[in-house]
């Protein structure tokens, strides 16, 4: 009879102690470990930090023994490679099943055609069940994938063997099907297998195009083919969540932006094409679904919250991944959660906005006339902006709708912008031919060397609409001023064009160009914007007059009056009191030109503007002065060229500007001007002196030594630290120079004894108050003018002299020089100091 051991007995044999003491024995064991652990993971962190950071040489061995050969590192990962040599296995294998399929095939008969291909294909699908069982995950993907090409190649024999006189297009739909959905089913029965279903989304994206092809469908039916397939994707992508089915998800977008772009290139080439309104709207028939597909999925990815599913169990081993085998996948155990693929929906809300708008423009374009459908569109794509206000639209949607809408609204801008530069450059086609007759109407006006558009009235609605949709719809308060500003420039766009566009009466044209200049510096909004609009129609203004004589006059006298009355607006004074003395200007020379007067004389009225200019001036504020100051040098200048062909008048004009200069001097912080002034009085006399041919050079340079030397005397008075090279140098040098230089060509005696005599007075003079300048500049001209008039005198000694004297007394020289040579270096030594305590 067999003994029953119980609990009892067994606790009698063998010591068992209580679970809640046994329990601490093992957590004290487990923290044990842990720690030891720990220890040796730092151990070894610390060893591979050693090794990583030696040198790469060999180390020394003791005891000279041979040097131990440094093991190679790796440079790819055993996974890695395992994965290459998968892949090219694969693909060897699939290249001589080609080969086979190609090549040997007709030394086979029917049955043994079919037993090797069935067979082999039947294995290579087959095989992939044991390998996944026995954890050989990559083996496996390498063989499905050899087992599908094996099918095409399957069906490739079937249609060469038994269906050739099949239509090969149709024959490939069929087959397409065929294969994609029992790839697909291969798939799902090896759920663990990745490539089967993406290989089963890629083959399905060509039945209908192939289809269609076979059908002869033509541009529409192979656009519609396209996108039916496209749509198909994107419904795959956005239904297929799980982490598991990743690649088909990835696939899925990739075939939707591919096989849809170009069904959608097809269908815009359709639209644009068009013909007929019959075949804009079949086109439109196209955009419009697949604009539909696009706003839903991009309402959906970007509406959707995604969550993580956990995907399959297989996660190797560190031990598996470093030594390169595969090994049974963990059970139980949760692989990481796979980021889901979804494209951005912003983009893809643009996308779909933008085949939408493109769509309407289609059949707008065969539909309206006259270039009406740009307008059209452009009203099709502003109340596009109402779509983000439907309720619960992703924020992503609404900015892709968004920025479709300012796309085309871009683009209708640019279509209407060149009516806007013929009405803003056209007008300067007059500036060759002033006065030449005043045009019939606006239009003639602004075409002198352009032509005119024949879009002009819709140009106009284009910049309107845009110019209403800035001012109305912008609402956000970062924004509303700069959107406030854009309308107003689109506006003063639209108005500088609409005298043309209209065809209205020249003078019509001006009185609406002037009013425009008022209401622009009248612009409430942001004063420098409409300040430059005033400014740019003037100028049209001005140019656009020249076609007539009063038109010119009575233009420039009101811009003058306009501008000088709104510089009494300190904000606008910058640029307003500077283009009153423009125009002024202007108005100066055409009054001249329209009285008849020659040039030189209608500089005289020019003078008027810079007097005016620096009678003002002072009275504005830093800017606004400085800006007026610099027109009014211009017009100097313009007056000093009309008057350049006649000396006299030239004169007087610029003693008039020298006047004006000394002036601006008296001001305590525009005391520069006076040496302008001064500049300007030399030039006026030296003009003077050349209308009345006088050739002396003392004559033009003793008027400017004089007041030279009378201000280097007064400001070494009140400055006695001024040198003499600064005080009476450029004085002293204005006339010496000249009448030096004149000397030598001057075979009379009153220069050199003038000359001399001056010469000797300014070098007494510099000794006398040990002046450095006075005594150099004086010396080195009465020694130069001595030179001068004893030289016919050394000429003649030197021909009457042997040929052998020159070179003795050179040499007399020298040996006299070397002789005293200490002495006279103490000499040069005693003469610069003399010349170094002089001021």
């Amino acid at each position: 009879m067999a003994r029953v051991v119980t609990p009892a007995t067994l606790r009698s044999m063998t010591f068992i102690p209580p679970p809640a003491e046994e329990l601490r024995f093992l957590d004290a064991e487990l923290r044990r470990l842990d720690a030891h652990r720990a220890q040796l993971l730092a151990r070894r962190a610390w060893l591979v930090s050693v090794l990583q950071s030696a040198a790469p040489g060999p180390a020394t061995p003791p005891f000279g023994g041979p040097a131990p050969a440094t093991a190679p590192r790796p440079e790819a990962s055993a996974p890695r490679v395992q994965n290459v040599l998968l892949v090219l296995g694969g693909v060897l294998l699939t290249i001589a099943a080609m080969a086979f399929t190609l090549v040997s095939w007709g030394h086979l008969g029917i049955a043994g055609r079919a037993a090797v291909l069935g067979t082999v294909t039947a294995a290579a699908l087959a095989a992939p069940v044991p390998l996944l069982r026995r954890g050989l995950r990559s083996t496996a993907e390498s063989v499905a994938g050899l087992g599908l090409a094996l099918t095409v190649l399957d069906a490739y024999a079937l249609h060469e063997a038994a269906l050739a006189d099949t239509d090969g297009t149709a024959y490939a739909a069929v087959a397409a099907t065929v294969l994609a959905g029992a790839w697909a089913a291969y798939g799902t029965a090896l759920g663990a297998l990745r490539l089967p279903r993406p290989a089963a989304l890629a083959a399905a994206q060509l039945p209908l195009l192939l289809t269609a092809l076979a059908a002869d469908a033509g541009p529409h039916g192979i656009s519609a083919a396209l996108l039916l397939t496209a749509t198909a994707d994107a419904a795959a992508a956005l239904l297929v969540t799980s982490p598991a089915l990743r690649p088909v998800r990835i696939a899925a977008a990739i075939g939707a932006y591919g096989t849809g772009g170009w069904g959608l290139l097809g269908a815009l080439w359709l639209s644009w094409t068009a013909p007929d309104p019959g075949a804009a709207a079949r086109a439109a028939a196209l955009l419009l679904p697949a604009s539909a597909v696009a706003l839903t999925a991009a309402w959906r990815i970007a509406g959707t919250a995604r969550t993580a599913e956990p995907g399959r169990t297989g996660v190797t081993s560190a031990t598996s991944a470093t030594s390169g085998t595969d090994a049974p996948a963990t059970s139980g155990t949760p692989s990481p959660a796979l980021p889901s693929f979804s494209p951005q929906p912003l983009t893809t809300a643009l996308l779909g906005a933008l085949v939408l708008l493109a769509a309407l423009g289609g059949v707008l374009r065969v539909t309206l006339p006259g270039g009406w459908a740009v307008p059209a569109q452009l009203l099709g794509a502003l109340a596009l902006l109402t779509a983000p206000r439907i309720p619960r639209m992703p924020e992503q949607v609404r900015h892709g709708v968004a920025w479709a809408s300012a796309a085309v609204q871009g683009l209708a801008l640019l279509w209407a912008l060149p009516l806007v530069a013929v009405a803003l450059f056209g007008p300067f086609g007059w500036a060759d031919r002033p006065w030449s007759g005043g045009p019939a109407d606006a239009r003639d006006a602004v075409t002198v060397h352009a032509p005119w558009l024949s879009h002009s009235g819709p140009a106009l609605a284009v910049l309107g609409l845009l110019a209403g949709a800035l001012a109305l719809l912008v609402r956000n308060a970062t924004w509303r001023q700069r959107a406030l500003a854009g309308a107003a420039v689109l506006a003063w766009a639209a108005a500088l064009s609409v005298p043309a566009a209209l065809e209205l009466p020249y003078v019509v044209g001006l009185l609406l160009l002037g009013l425009l200049t008022v209401a622009a510096l009248a612009l409430p909004v942001l004063p420098p914007t409409g300040t430059v609009l005033a400014l740019v129609t003037s100028v049209d203004l001005a140019f656009l007059a020249l076609a007539d004589r009063t038109a010119t006059l009575t233009a420039l006298s009101a811009l003058t009056v306009l501008y000088a009355a709104a510089s009494t607006r300190s904000r606008l004074a910058p640029v307003t009191a500077p283009a009153a003395l423009a125009y002024a200007t202007a108005l100066a020379c055409a009054t001249g030109a329209a009285a008849g007067w020659q040039a030189p004389h209608t500089a005289l009225l020019v003078l008027v503007v810079p007097a005016v200019a620096v009678a003002v001036a002072p009275r504005l504020a830093t800017t606004a002065r400085v800006a007026c100051e610099l027109t009014g040098a211009v017009a100097a200048l313009v007056a000093v060229g009309l008057a350049v062909t006649d000396a006299p008048m030239l004169a007087l004009v610029l003693s008039s500007l020298g006047v004006l200069a000394g002036a601006t001097a008296t001001q305590p912080d525009r005391r520069a001007a006076g040496y302008a002034a001064a500049t300007l009085f030399a030039l006026a006399a030296w003009v003077r002196l050349a209308a009345w041919e006088v050739t002396a050079p003392e004559a033009y340079t003793l008027p400017v030594t004089v007041p030279a030397l009378l201000v280097g005397a007064w400001r070494r008075r009140r400055d006695p630290l001024t040198g003499s090279w600064t005080a009476y140098g450029p004085g002293l040098a204005v006339t010496l120079l000249p009448s030096l230089a004149a000397l030598w060509r001057d075979e009379g005696w009153p220069r050199p004894l003038l000359l001399g005599s001056a010469a000797l007075l300014i070098t007494l003079l510099g000794a006398r108050h040990r002046l450095r300048a006075p005594l150099v500049l004086g010396g080195t001209v009465l020694v130069l003018t001595a030179l001068h008039e004893l030289a016919p005198y050394l000429v003649q000694f030197a021909d009457a002299l042997p040929r052998w004297v020159p070179p003795a007394l050179a040499g007399l020289l020298l040996l006299a020089l070397g002789a005293t040579y200490e002495r006279r270096l103490r000499d040069v030594r005693r003469v610069r100091d003399v010349l170094g305590r002089m001021s």
